[in-house]
């Protein structure tokens, strides 16, 4: 790891807390621009009675406290009236709200976020809401979390807690406001405090993007007002622990706490399911007496199952969930519930012998292949949003998604367990979080209260995660591992929740007392270095367990680039490299594009318009993304020093941004992603920069035998200089690889650019896999000696610039759509037709809508492919009906020597 400048510090904490008022449509973030309530008029919750409801407050009204003199009785009391006030969604920081009001233009627009003032949250804000309750004869709590940075709490005009004890962005608070409830209409009020992030043990932004005014204060997760009689259950959960290697067989535990809140004994009645196994359990409770009640295999036997449904991530088996429901009764009547879904998994994550964390699943190994997540900068959340990009992620190949603070809503989660993406939450760097442990120095020492909130934190996280198949692991440390007295409040409130998964000491190549050595390391890059980089053994190369690591800019498509710059922005854009790039990054460091515009113009040639420079980003990201998942996937197996793990930094964007991502804020898709998609196909095959060798990668579980592999070099005009074809290849599943063959150090006639196209097919002679590469007789130089912790310098680039002269490849395109149940399945075949020899390099296919918008979010099949004259592929995208927005679907076809055309695709 290389020590970091304090203020250019990283790059990593990919944000996530929970979510706040949707205002996604179709794929894109809109603006929600609501008008203020009138009269100081806002929703009211309806709190449903029944025995364990718990009711969401369905929204809140805001305003700062500069602006309201009344005093907190009266705020907090029912029937004030809230003239002025902004409507807030129930997950809604400060600015999210004011922004859904309409009060500010769109923040991802230009510089628009430098007009908002950010003096204007420097005081708390108030948070009110009103709720009615029927039946005042059950217990009344309210249940949150949430809370950025820390809050007063007022209930019907009485302080119930204060922000000494309501602190921290994940600790969880049950408050007993059955004695303050009345029938009717009630209030509850927040008084939020400002958010510092190097004071608070909150969430904070680093160099992804710019960060938000108002520093996300506010309350980002649910609000409940829950319901019990006297008997509550808490603290329920399953652990599981399944036979490995054999998966034959699973013990589940089943676990709650039931406490009494009376000052009277009282025998409940546990009573549980999961499936068709049923158990019952009658306790007997003193006065305000909690017990935790426990079902085991020895003694229900249907706890213990032959033949589980095993959860498995994407690509290697199904996603079986099973549910859990208990109820709590008191004198026959429900007292309380409790509700569960679970999945039956093995995680295990040793270091080999190399010191890297291997983890494995179910008893097989898993090369960790992921991203790191961004949630919106605002927090807001859109259940849609989230899923769209958990889909892309498995579109992608991708198994792992990190998620570095900012720990996303519970559904989130949710959606993750069913769609098979693995997780890997942990700690954010570079703030309180890691406070005086700092490798840079930065942070400020941790006082008895700090250690309470992280401990109480890292308690309710634990207990919100823990029955999730999807959570891989938990990192208690980013940048840096917590020392002693940190990790052992963190360790013990791990154990206490019956944590299982693999506990990490830190994402970096760190140690902790107790936990010992990571078995990660963090050693960038961060900023462009060539394709051949990923293939060298050392640094960010494909060995061990990269948790965060990227070529750096990801230059969107022009459609998001003209939705989110003006002219005059994006004209700098491709004729400055020195100019300081508002949609990259607040750190010097990563401030300009320089270094990454200085290669694009040494490799390609000095971009001539806008057009061109994008063009040029295209290939430039498309060879690096996949050079970099293609390096890691060969390396997995091998017997030295295997690679065991990679995080791209990042998955996606939490706004407008020209760097770090595989897809845009808008779910567009450019060069970055679909070289992704290609590395990580079920079959492929790939070329080694480092050693020019032709090998297949199987990511299925399953071998594969009689495959046929061809390599084929070509001058850029289309006249090809070597051929080579090698039958009757048989590689095992799993990851593993075999090598074809390896390409001549030197070829004649071969120009010193050319392309190199790979063709694999199967027993049956159909094509599974092609993979094109446009490489140099001249490669990138490295200077190892002038590696900094962001990036290694090129001395000398590969001359790419012989592709300019590939003379323009017609391509014809035809296209149809069909459309049912909401979803749109659009068919397109490409052709290159005409004559001559040259091949239409990197042809991209957009589905746009009548005014050639583009329809997002797609999951398209393959794209940005190459075909030689002659040649045909078939592509099909699949996208929401409702996108269309009634209009006919087109598809715009355009390459980089391909003319730009649309063609109706209804």
């Amino acid at each position: 790891m290389f020590p970091r400048p304090a203020l250019a510090r990283r790059y990593t904490t990919t944000t996530v807390v929970l979510g706040l008022l949707a205002t996604l449509t179709s794929g894109a973030w809109a603006e929600d621009r609501r008008p203020a309530a009138p009269h100081g008029h806002f929703e009211t919750t309806r709190v449903a009675d029944a025995a364990g409801a718990g009711t969401p407050l369905s929204g809140f009204a805001v305003q700062s406290t500069a602006k309201v003199s009344d005093s907190p009785t009266a705020v907090s009391s029912p029937g004030y009236p809230a003239t002025g006030w902004h409507p807030a969604g129930p997950r809604s920081t400060v600015l999210a709200a004011l922004l859904a009001d309409g009060v500010y233009a769109d923040p991802f627009r230009s510089t628009n976020q430098q007009s908002i003032r950010r003096a204007d949250f420097d005081v708390p804000w108030w948070y009110r809401s009103d709720f009615t309750v029927e039946d005042t004869a059950r217990r009344t709590f309210l249940d949150f979390s949430g809370v950025v940075s820390a809050a007063d709490v007022y209930v019907n005009g009485r302080r119930t807690a204060s922000a000494t004890d309501v602190r921290g962005a994940y600790t969880r608070h049950e408050l007993d406001i059955t004695s303050l409830v009345r029938p009717g209409t009630n209030t509850v009020a927040f008084r939020v405090r400002p958010n510092d992030p190097n004071k608070d043990l909150t969430m904070g932004w680093l160099d992804w993007l710019q960060p938000p005014p108002d520093r996300n204060m506010g309350i980002v997760r649910d609000v409940l007002v829950r319901r019990s009689g006297p008997v509550t259950l808490h603290d329920t959960h399953v652990t599981t622990e399944l036979a490995v290697p054999s998966l034959a067989t699973a013990d589940l535990t089943v676990k709650a706490q039931a406490r009494n809140d009376t000052g009277t004994a009282v025998t409940a009645a546990v009573v549980g399911s999961i499936g068709g196994t049923e158990f019952r359990r009658t306790v007997s409770l003193g006065a305000h007496e909690t017990r935790t009640v426990t079902f085991s295999p020895a003694d229900t036997p249907g706890l213990h199952l032959d033949g589980p449904r095993v959860w498995w991530p994407a690509g290697m088996g199904g996603q079986p969930l099973y549910d859990l429901d208990l109820t709590a009764t008191v004198a026959g009547t429900a007292s309380d519930t409790a509700h569960e879904t679970f999945g039956i998994r093995d995680v295990r994550a040793p270091l080999n012998s190399a010191g890297a964390r291997q983890y494995r699943i179910n008893g097989r190994a898993l090369l960790v292949k992921g991203g790191g997540w961004s949630p919106d900068e605002f927090l807001r959340w859109d259940r849609a949003y989230a899923e769209d990009r958990l889909k892309y992620a498995v579109d992608l190949g991708l198994n792992t998604i990190r998620l570095e603070g900012h720990l996303e809503p519970d559904e989130f989660f949710d959606l993750a367990d069913r769609h098979g993406v693995l997780t890997l939450p942990g700690w954010e760097c570079c703030d309180k979080w890691e406070g005086d442990v700092n490798p840079d120095g930065s942070g400020q020492a941790w006082d008895d209260a700090d250690h309470a909130v992280a401990k109480a934190s890292m308690a309710a996280e634990a207990a919100r995660l823990r029955d999730h198949p999807s959570v891989l692991s938990f990192l208690i440390g980013s940048d840096a591992a917590p020392d002693a007295a940190i990790e052992k409040g963190y360790l013990d409130a791990l154990k206490a929740a019956d944590w299982t998964a693999p506990v990490v000491p830190a994402a970096s190549d760190a140690s902790s007392p107790q936990l010992g050595r990571s078995g990660m390391k963090m050693t960038g890059p961060y900023d462009w270095v060539p394709p051949g980089y990923w293939y060298a053994k050392r640094e960010g190369g494909a060995t061990g367990f990269n948790s965060e690591t990227s070529a750096g800019p990801s230059i969107p498509t022009l459609d998001t680039l003209r939705r989110m710059m003006t002219p005059a922005e994006l004209d700098s854009l491709w004729k400055d490299p020195d100019a300081k790039q508002y949609h990259r990054s607040p750190s010097t460091t990563f401030g300009t594009l320089k270094i990454y515009d200085k290669a694009l113009a040494g490799r390609y040639g000095a971009p001539t318009s806008l057009t061109d420079y994008v063009r040029k980003a295209q290939l430039a990201q498309y060879e690096n993304v996949r050079a970099q998942f293609e390096a890691y996937g060969r390396n997995a197996t091998d017997a030295d020093r295997p690679a065991t793990g990679v995080i791209h930094w990042m998955f996606n964007s939490g706004w407008t941004s020209l760097h770090w991502q595989l897809t845009d804020r808008y779910l567009d898709q450019n060069g970055a992603y679909f070289g992704a998609k290609k590395a990580n196909e079920p079959l492929h095959v790939q070329y080694s920069y480092d050693n020019r060798s032709v090998v297949v990668v199987n990511n299925r579980p399953g071998g594969v035998q009689g495959l046929t592999a061809r390599a084929t070099l070509f001058n850029p005009d289309g006249t090809q200089k070597y051929d080579r074809t090698v039958t009757g290849m048989t590689v095992a599943g799993g990851g593993a690889h075999g090598s074809a063959l390896t390409l001549p150090s030197s070829v004649s006639g071969l120009a010193r650019t050319y392309l190199l196209r790979l063709v694999l097919t199967d027993a049956a002679g159909e094509e599974v896999s092609r993979n094109v590469y446009w490489l140099s007789t001249g490669s990138d130089t490295l200077d190892w000696n002038g590696t900094t912790w962001y990036y290694t310098p090129t001395t000398s680039y590969a001359d790419l610039k012989g592709l300019a002269s590939m003379a323009p490849a017609p391509v014809s395109a035809t296209a149809v759509t069909t459309s049912s149940g909401g979803t749109s399945t659009t068919t397109v075949t490409l052709r290159r037709t005409g004559s001559g020899r040259t091949p239409a390099l990197l042809t991209d296919v957009h589905l746009v809508d009548a005014q050639g918008r583009p329809v997002l979010p797609v999951r398209w099949s393959d794209n940005e492919v190459s075909l030689w004259p002659g040649e045909s592929v078939t592509l099909t995208a699949t996208s929401r009906t409702a996108d269309l927005h009634g209009s006919a679907p087109n598809v715009r076809v355009s390459g980089w020597n391909t003319p730009e055309r649309t063609v109706p695709a209804a």
